[in-house]
């Protein structure tokens, strides 16, 4: 039994569509999200869906059928809608209490403006309350405000990528470090930097930034 005063995360997955299964085994969630098509992911993960939402228009009819006949809610919206199936599944996300959330796939195959569209939704300070990251492939991408901890191997790759704001970024256990140095929207001078152990901390002291830590492969 937590002790009193614990904070208790809610872990929400969100299954989204396109290629980028993470290689990572993904903790246990209390809450499993289906964005449209992401529903086919669910089977070769292992996970089962609570909610599917979207516009249905790119999961398969049939695999909707039988989400249905198993109990699955679903949280249907209009083609013609002002916001991604990834940014609807998110509002479901807080609205369901989830207070860490993993989005799995994204990376959109040949849809680049669907990659670049989910970094700006993760990013988001409206989605700040679900504690938001994004597993694709060997890499795990948090929207940093403040400080975040990496664990990982020596030589895995750690990028830090100003998105809004004026960004001011300190690191600790990385190859080049960084000591409360701006790197304003457009800067790369983050990108591609390693970690020397199996630790490293990025600070983020003012502004946002998306900080990917990419596996080394063994």
């Amino acid at each position: 039994m937590p002790a009193e005063g614990d904070v208790i995360d809610r872990l929400c997955v969100i299954l989204t569509g396109g290629s980028g299964a993470p290689t990572m085994a993904l903790p246990h969630p209390d809450l499993v999200i289906a964005a449209d098509s992401g529903l086919h992911l669910a089977a070769s993960l292992g996970l089962v869906v609570d909610l599917v939402v979207g516009d249905f228009d790119s999961v398969q009819p049939d695999a909707v059928a039988a989400a249905v006949r198993d109990g699955v809610e679903l949280e249907s919206h209009p083609a013609d809608k002002d916001a991604t199936d990834l940014d609807l599944a998110l509002e479901a996300a807080g609205r369901r209490g989830a207070t860490r959330t993993i989005v799995v796939g994204g990376a959109g195959d040949d849809r680049i403006d669907h990659v670049l569209a989910n970094a700006g939704v993760i990013a988001a300070q409206r989605h700040i309350g679900v504690g938001p990251e994004w597993w694709v492939g060997p890499a795990r991408v948090w929207p940093v405000r403040g400080r975040q901890v990496i664990t990982g191997n020596a030589g895995d790759t750690v990028s830090i990528i100003p998105v809004d704001g004026e960004v001011v970024v300190s690191t600790t256990g990385l190859r080049w470090p960084l000591h409360a140095e701006p790197l304003g929207f457009g800067s790369s001078r983050g990108v591609s930097n390693q970690m020397i152990a199996a630790e490293a901390t990025v600070e983020i002291h003012s502004g946002v930034a998306l900080v990917a830590h990419l596996e080394e492969a063994s």
